[in-house]
């Protein structure tokens, strides 16, 4: 089960023009968004609904599941959601959902709730512009359920230029974003 944590995050969004401008240090790009409303289960999570969110915003971003660098899951470790997070990532990716690295945030500051996609998101944006992509932790016993790469308990290295950010909410509130690494050719 997860644990509840506290916290506060905050993602500025401007357009490149604005931040051009005012000479901004530019550290990410919100290339994709894509909200789903499924109302399947007060508490259990609908993965197609979720794999639906995850599709939307790779289509909305112009990616391929295949340019996916890294995932940063909901995750909340919970049997409701993690296996459910699982499958619905290999609806929306297919065989490729078993190439591209998962981790939660939640496993290291605990589930911030209203706050946690915010503090997720600058987490996914700090893989991007520092090459690491941080760990499960506390990731002991794989449930079989749960069958991809979830950078078990160390941090690994790798170039991330375009992540899948996944927040799912109680109710079926789903929100995926498709963040790409900065660069001012694209």
């Amino acid at each position: 089960g997860f644990i509840f944590g506290e916290g506060a995050g905050l993602v500025i969004l401007e357009s490149y023009e604005h931040a051009k401008k005012r000479e901004a240090p530019i550290l990410a790009e919100l290339a994709g968004v894509s909200w789903s409303f499924d109302a399947h289960d007060a508490t259990a999570p609908a993965p197609e609904a979720e794999a639906y969110a995850m599709k939307t915003a790779l289509q909305n971003a112009g990616v391929k599941p295949e340019e996916v660098d890294y995932i940063n899951a909901h995750g909340t470790s919970t049997r409701a959601n993690d296996p459910n997070e699982t499958k619905a990532i290999k609806m929306a990716l297919g065989d490729y959902a078993y190439k591209v690295p998962v981790s939660s945030t939640k496993s290291m500051i605990g589930h911030i709730v209203t706050a946690a996609g915010a503090i997720e998101t600058i987490a996914s944006i700090l893989c991007m512009n520092r090459g690491v992509i941080h760990p499960t932790i506390n990731y002991e016993t794989p449930d079989p359920e749960c069958d991809l790469d979830y950078v078990p308990n160390v941090a690994r290295r790798a170039q991330v230029n375009v992540c899948l950010k996944n927040s799912f909410g109680l109710g079926g509130e789903n929100c995926c974003l498709v963040l790409k690494r900065f660069s001012e050719q694209s």
